[in-house]
């Protein structure tokens, strides 16, 4: 887990997923079935979508 920019990110997962899979976008929903305020963002330097939420403490 890592903060960043005000947010922790709770998981990555490579951009190359196959056709018409989208894991990070099951992850974060996962997370907001269980309150997490998750969301995905693409991290372009890495080629990663990276879920995350906001940082505690600002």
């Amino acid at each position: 887990m890592t903060t960043t920019s005000g947010v922790k990110v709770l998981e990555r997962f490579p951009a190359g997923s196959p056709r018409g899979s989208w894991p990070a976008e099951e992850y974060a929903a996962r997370c907001r079935a269980q309150g997490e305020p998750a969301t995905v963002v693409m991290d372009l330097e890495s080629d990663a979508f990276l879920v995350v939420v906001p940082a505690e403490g600002g």
